[in-house]
C-alpha cells in the first residue's frame, strides 16, 4: 500500500486513497518526522532518544523508541505479514530507516520543484510549477513538534525555502506580465518578513509596473526605514538602484516601454546579482570590463572609469592573487592617441601596482 507523508504543516500519513493514517501520540509523530529529516538514512536509537526527550530521556528511552517504531509500522503497513521484514521503516544497524519513494514527502516534492530549471521554460510555466510547490504547503513546517534543536533546525530550513519560493513566483508574474498579481501576492509577504529586501523590491517594481509610482517609491522608502530602525543597515544595491530608477522612470522598468537593449541590460544584470557570489574574484574581472567601458562613453564617465579603475586595482591586490590583480590592471588598456597622463598621481599608484604584481608573479 503506496503511503504519503506531509511534513509542510502537521504531521501526517496518508494511504493511497488520501485517508489518514493513525499515527497516535505526538512522540510517534516525532519519530516519524525526525526519520522524514534523515532522507532515507539511518538515525541510531540513541540519536532518537536523544533528540526526543533531550538531556533529560527515560530510563528506558530505548525501548520507547522501539515501541513507537513497532506502532508506527503497525500503521503504515497494516496488511505486512507477521515476521515479514518491513520494506518502508526498516530497521539497519543501530537503529532505523524511512525508505518512501521520494515523491511520497510533500517537502522532497517541493524542494525538487525548486530545483527544477527545465531548458527555456516560459515565465508563465515556471509560475505554474512555483505556485504547485508553495500549494503543498499547510502551515509552518512540523508544525506541532515544539522547539527541539533538530526541529528548529529544518524547520527554518525549509521556511526559508518558501520564502525563497514566493519571491521567485512573484519574478515569474512578473516576468510573465502579471504584474498585479505579484503585487498581490507580495504585500502579504513583506508584511510577514519585513527584513527581506528582495521582497520589498519585487513589490515596488510589481506596483510601478501596474502604474502606481507614488506607491512603487513609497514602499522602496519604507523598506529603508524598515531596515534602518529595526537593524541598523542601509538598503543593499539592488534596492537603491531601484529608487534611483522609479525616481527618473528608468525606461527598463516597464517592458512595454523598454527599447531592446534596455530590456537585455536588466536581464543580464539581474542573472548576474543572483549568479555571481558577492565578493567572488569574477566581479573584480567584470568590474574591470565595465570600468573600461565607461572611460569611452563620453561625458563624465572618464572621471568616474579613473576612479573605479584604481579602487579595483587596489581591491585585487588585498585579495592577495598576482594573477588576478595583473588581469585587472591589463585589462584597461590606453588608447594610442592618449599622448599624456591625464591623472599622475593615479598613474603613478596604478605603476607602482604592476610592479609589486610583477615581483610576486612567477619568472
Amino acid at each position: 500500500m503506496p503511503v504519503s507523508f506531509g511534513v509542510l504543516g502537521p504531521v501526517i500519513a496518508q494511504a493511497a486513497d488520501g485517508a489518514p493514517l493513525a499515527l497516535r501520540g505526538p512522540r510517534h509523530r516525532a519519530v516519524l518526522a525526525r526519520l522524514v529529516v534523515a532522507r532515507r538514512h539511518v538515525v541510531p536509537v540513541d540519536r532518537l532518544v536523544a533528540d526526543l526527550w533531550g538531556e533529560e530521556p527515560p530510563a528506558d528511552g530505548a525501548g520507547a523508541v522501539r515501541t513507537f517504531v513497532a506502532a508506527l509500522r503497525r500503521a503504515l503497513e497494516p496488511d505486512r505479514p507477521p515476521r515479514a521484514r518491513p520494506q518502508l521503516l526498516v530497521t539497519e544497524g543501530p537503529g532505523y530507516a524511512l525508505r518512501p519513494a521520494p515523491e511520497a514527502v510533500d517537502a522532497w516534492r517541493f524542494e525538487a520543484a525548486l530545483a527544477a530549471d527545465p531548458h527555456g521554460e516560459a515565465p508563465p510555466a515556471t509560475a505554474a510549477r512555483l505556485s504547485a510547490a508553495l500549494g503543498l504547503w499547510r502551515g509552518p513546517a512540523l508544525a506541532e513538534l515544539g522547539d527541539a534543536a533538530w526541529v528548529r533546525a529544518e524547520r527554518g530550513r525549509l521556511t526559508e525555502l518558501r520564502l525563497h519560493a514566493v519571491e521567485r513566483l512573484a519574478a515569474a508574474h512578473l516576468a510573465a506580465g502579471a504584474a498585479e498579481r505579484a503585487a498581490a501576492d507580495l504585500d502579504a509577504h513583506v508584511t510577514a518578513q519585513p527584513w527581506r529586501e528582495e521582497g520589498w523590491r519585487l513589490l515596488a517594481l510589481s506596483l510601478y509596473r501596474v502604474g502606481r509610482q507614488g506607491d512603487a517609491l513609497a514602499v522602496v522608502r519604507r523598506a529603508r526605514t524598515t531596515l534602518r530602525d529595526d537593524l541598523g543597515l542601509d538598503p543593499g544595491p539592488r534596492l537603491r538602484r531601484l529608487e534611483e530608477d522609479v525616481l527618473r522612470q528608468a525606461p527598463h522598468l516597464d517592458p512595454d516601454r523598454a527599447d531592446p537593449a534596455d530590456q537585455v541590460w536588466e536581464s543580464a544584470r539581474a542573472a548576474y546579482d543572483t549568479e555571481v557570489r558577492a565578493g567572488s574574484r569574477a566581479r573584480l574581472e567584470s568590474t574591470a570590463g565595465l570600468v573600461r567601458d565607461l572611460a569611452v562613453t563620453g561625458g563624465g564617465g572618464l572621471a568616474q572609469a579613473r576612479r573605479h579603475r584604481l579602487a579595483a586595482v587596489q581591491a585585487a591586490e588585498r585579495l592577495g592573487d598576482p594573477e588576478l590583480t595583473a588581469r585587472v590592471i591589463g585589462v584597461h588598456d590606453v588608447p594610442a592617441v592618449w599622448t599624456r597622463s591625464d591623472d599622475e598621481q593615479q598613474a603613478a599608484a596604478t605603476v607602482a601596482a604592476a610592479r609589486r604584481t610583477l615581483d610576486r608573479l612567477p619568472p
